[in-house]
């Protein structure tokens, strides 16, 4: 983000002549891509469903509005569908950890027909969904994804449901 951030300043400067007295302004921010459709220029891989026991590790509550993706935030991303990795649709994903570049998300979904499935974790409402709807996690599958391809941070998710989804994953899935 702060990589980002710079080269845009930069680019800006680049631009400025010295008879101006203000800068111009900041691009608008890109619109959301519609459902099914990846967005242009998204750097890194795109995201990849693992099975989430062959993903286990440590799991801790960390969250740090920095501009980088921590355990504890939901952050906005590009989600390929499952069945059709070429199409997906940009949503909200819980971080539960990381791999260096890699950040490691449960995906969010507030279909409620999720309410009550096997692999599904009710979460409820929060900051990340701007309709305030419930949403529930999908357990089973860790998102693996670029930390260049997350949008954006969405919400601090509170400790108590943290606490709740990472014991989930402990005693279904073998996290530690």
């Amino acid at each position: 983000m702060a990589k980002i951030l710079k080269t845009l300043l930069r680019r800006i400067a680049e631009r400025m002549s010295p008879r101006q007295a203000a800068p111009t302004p900041p691009p608008a921010p890109a619109p959301r891509p519609r459902a099914g459709t990846r967005p242009p220029g998204r750097p890194g891989a795109p995201a990849r469903h693992v099975p989430t026991h062959e993903r286990g590790r440590h799991i801790e509550y960390a969250p740090n509005l920095d501009g980088d993706a921590d355990p504890g935030e939901i952050v906005w991303t590009w989600v390929p569908f499952e069945d059709d990795p070429a199409q997906g649709k940009d949503r909200p994903v819980l971080v539960v950890g990381r791999s260096g570049r890699t950040v490691l998300g449960l995906m969010l979904s507030s279909k409620d027909r999720r309410d009550g499935e096997h692999n599904w974790f009710a979460l409820g409402a929060g900051g990340w969904d701007h309709d305030s709807r419930p949403s529930w996690i999908r357990l089973d599958r860790v998102l693996e994804v670029h930390q260049d391809a997350v949008r954006r941070e969405g919400a601090v998710l509170d400790r108590a449901r943290f606490d709740e989804v990472a014991a989930r994953l402990r005693q279904e899935y073998g996290w530690r």
